[in-house]
């Protein structure tokens, strides 16, 4: 039986349903054990021992890719489960078909015990969204004490300055461009 494994993005291994139950029925078989098959593969011994365990646990269901987000009741229900049955990590992410290793049970733990159950919260991920923009009312009176005649005035003022400023440069670029140009 030719068993290849299909190669993912970042150089990291993914294998297909096919694979996994090939390698898990043929430790079934009882012709080699996980380390054999490890060594055939190569793949790690521990790798093989979880599909093992998750076959025997949930069947196909146990070797299909799944992405799960877990609630705080569902991680603190697993750690009282291992906690009063005496199971391992590795046992408990089989038994409850948790994906990820027995390295996520395990920080479930560490989480528990730093922070009880507020800390097995999930974190909200990704960039936080932004608070709505509060509407600026166009009809609302100057907050300068200054009358409105007394705005006109300025602005009228302020309109006369910026019209002489630009007559000025005018002028100052047409005598540039009418005066000749010395050669050193």
């Amino acid at each position: 039986m030719d068993i290849n494994p299909t190669f993912g993005v970042f150089f990291m291994t993914k294998y297909d349903e096919q694979f996994k139950l090939a390698v898990v029925l043929s430790y079934e078989a009882g012709t080699q054990g996980s380390k054999a098959l490890a060594a055939r593969f190569g793949i790690a011994a521990s790798q093989i021992r979880r599909w093992i365990y998750s076959y025997q646990q949930h069947g196909m269901d146990g070797l299909r890719k799944k992405t799960s987000h877990y609630s705080a009741e569902f991680k603190l229900s697993v750690l009282q489960q291992m906690q009063s049955e005496e199971l391992s990590a590795t046992q408990a992410t089989a038994l409850f078909n948790i994906r990820g290793g027995a390295t996520v049970v395990t920080t479930w733990q560490r989480l528990y015990h730093e922070g009880g159950l507020p800390a097995l919260q999930p974190k909200q991920r990704g960039r936080p969204k932004m608070a709505p923009a509060k509407p600026t009312s166009c009809t609302a009176a100057p907050t300068d004490s200054r009358s409105l005649e007394d705005l006109r005035k300025e602005n009228e003022y302020l309109r006369a300055e910026v019209a002489y400023l630009k007559k000025l440069r005018a002028l100052l670029q047409a005598k540039e461009q009418a005066a000749p140009k010395k050669r050193k």
